[in-house]
């Protein structure tokens, strides 16, 4: 299911209802549902992750040292590599 549904929750017990005709042949299932709001923000923060992940990939697969030059380069990449992991909570 994509999408969002509008719903009523209990404040009470947390029940949750759709404005939806019952028909009379319901059968309740559990279902696991998260707070739309909750989903956007990890959404939010898991893009902002592959965007800088992507842009140190570009950098490492694009990127040659120069001779002589490749632990540098290598010690470089692993700092800005521990930058992001530690930006994402990696």
């Amino acid at each position: 299911m994509n999408g969002t549904v509008n719903a009523w929750q209990c404040i009470g017990c947390g029940k949750i209802e759709a404005p939806q005709t019952c028909v009379g042949v319901c059968e309740s299932r559990k279902v696991v549902l998260v707070y739309a709001e909750e989903h956007l923000a990890v959404v939010g923060r898991l893009q902002a992750a592959n965007t800088d992940m992507a842009a140190l990939l570009k950098q490492f697969a694009t990127i040659m040292p120069r001779e002589g030059g490749w632990e540098s380069s290598y010690r470089a990449m692993q700092e800005k590599a521990k930058k992001v992991l530690a930006t994402h909570g990696g």
